[in-house]
């Protein structure tokens, strides 16, 4: 079932986050990699994984990243997530499971193996709680759509250059789409700048 994903990740200047990334990520799958970097992060990616892997270059932020990549995808899913991240070990080995039993899209947890555990861990039980209430709480760093159900659904909304994955969540769930929170699909967090740009820590 693996071979109906695509993974794809929008980069900017992930040169020392991508070995890690692309390190935790079968050799066999396709990536889609959707750059604006002006540091050496398309060269570190085609020299370590010139196999299966797509680098288009585009000034784009990331909800237009995402679309570009989405639209350049022929599988049946697509898997959206972030360079600073890495999956866990057994993600690729637990994902087939889920793929073929009707859902229009899945996302996992994030955690952390350094910095900021407890935050990510609040983060997921806040997930799975609202999943449970029947509220998706969609985080684009571990998001699984079918293509089918992306194309019906308008894909992502450029107009927001922020939150476009919580707000695509919603429409899957409006638009009458099976989705479901999968906290033992986990990647784990490298890189928490955003989080302290944000004051959220």
């Amino acid at each position: 079932m693996l071979h109906t994903v695509t993974i794809i990740v929008p980069t900017r200047n992930e040169a020392h986050n991508i070995g890690p990334f692309l390190d935790s990520i079968p050799p066999q799958l396709p990536l889609i990699v959707v750059d604006a970097s002006d540091d050496e992060t398309p060269h570190l990616i085609l020299a370590q994984r010139p196999q299966a892997t797509q680098v288009l270059r585009h000034a784009a932020n990331v909800t237009e990243a995402r679309q570009i990549g989405a639209e350049a995808a022929t599988t049946t899913w697509l898997l959206f997530t972030d360079a600073d991240i890495t999956f866990a070990p057994d993600y690729f080995t637990r994902l087939p499971r889920y793929l073929g039993l009707g859902y229009g899209a899945l996302y996992g947890a994030t955690a952390s193996r350094t910095a900021y555990r407890a935050y990510y861990h609040w983060f997921s039980r806040g997930q799975a709680l609202a999943d449970s209430c029947g509220i998706p709480a969609v985080s684009g760093s571990n998001l699984l759509i079918r293509r089918d159900v992306f194309q019906a659904i308008g894909g992502f909304d450029l107009r927001l250059t922020c939150n476009e994955d919580s707000e695509i969540g919603w429409r899957v769930k409006r638009q009458g789409y099976w989705i479901r929170f999968v906290p033992q699909l986990l990647v784990y967090a490298h890189d928490h700048r955003r989080l302290v740009q944000q004051g959220q820590v």
